[in-house]
């Protein structure tokens, strides 16, 4: 039974680790752009920690082949997803509370359910697109007008989930041509590649050792998100996992009320408990989908 295997398990518990990451980071980001630095330069640090922590142990000389790609533009525009996914996410942590930003962020899966018929070709049936169109309600409660009024910023928030939503379908369409192992090389490479012309422009000297300190955190804590990610994939069916990824919701909430003294408003919660009611009821319509595929 899946209960009790150590596997699948162990997968769970790294996939409830990883989201103390995500939300660590977010914190950090914050703590940044409340200190005065650039969301940019914080942009710029958070690749070139990932780059440098990737690259010592994922290499060409350590993995001979790992930089060719069967689908080297796709790569690239994935690269680019995720750095305007993060630029956007910073530029929106400036003045919104984390709660707002990761509620906003877990649209994604609804929007990749919706895209990925027309991109990949994967339809949805009446139920899923039920279930897309409650979680962009919830949206539109997080972000009704007078709030996005108050706080265009949720603008950026909003990009930075377009981003990540198609960065997923593009990650799914290059599984087919290239190894996990050339993706990860190549994740943070686009972003590097845009902000190192723009560091002139941008970088400023740090004021004291514990702003570089929370600038080198913010790779960390990104790069280790991920890699305890990958490291639940490979050990527990996407499925299983996928629900638990929602915990972050409750440690963006603890971080934001333990460091920024936030409290999430109403239209908040609510809007976020159906975003995530609905990107459950997704979960659940595929894993029975799945079932009756395998059984005829």
């Amino acid at each position: 039974m899946t209960g009790r295997d150590p596997r699948h398990l162990a997968g769970i518990l790294l996939m409830c680790v990883a989201p103390v990451f995500f939300a660590s980071l977010d914190t950090t980001g914050k703590l940044l752009a409340a200190a005065g630095v650039d969301p940019l330069m914080t942009t710029f640090m958070r690749y070139a920690v990932n780059v440098a922590l990737v690259t010592a142990f994922l290499n060409p000389v350590t993995r001979p082949g790992v930089a060719r790609s069967r689908r080297l533009p796709l790569q690239i525009v994935r690269s680019l997803l995720l750095f305007g996914s993060t630029a956007f996410n910073f530029l929106a942590l400036g003045s919104l509370q984390l709660a707002e930003t990761v509620s906003i962020q877990f649209a994604a899966p609804l929007t990749v359910a919706l895209l990925a018929g027309p991109l990949l070709g994967e339809w949805s049936s009446r139920a899923r697109l039920a279930a897309v169109a409650a979680g962009f309600l919830g949206v539109l409660i997080i972000v009704r007008p007078e709030a996005l009024a108050a706080k265009p910023a949720m603008l950026f928030s909003l990009g930075a989930m377009l981003c990540y939503a198609v960065y997923v379908i593009v990650t799914r369409k290059l599984a087919a041509y290239d190894s996990t192992a050339t993706t990860v090389f190549f994740t943070g490479l686009g972003g590097l590649a845009v902000m190192s012309p723009l560091l002139p422009w941008i970088w400023s000297a740090p004021a004291s050792p514990r702003v570089w300190a929370m600038l080198a955190a913010v790779g960390l804590f990104g790069t280790t998100g991920h890699w305890l990610l990958t490291l639940a994939h490979a050990r527990a069916p996407a499925s299983l996992l996928a629900p638990f990824i929602y915990t972050q919701i409750l440690w963006s909430v603890l971080l934001g009320y333990l460091v920024f003294g936030d409290v999430p408003g109403l239209w908040t919660v609510v809007g976020t408990g159906v975003i995530v009611a609905s990107g459950l009821a997704l979960l659940a319509e595929d894993s029975l989908r799945r079932r009756r595929v395998r059984r005829g």
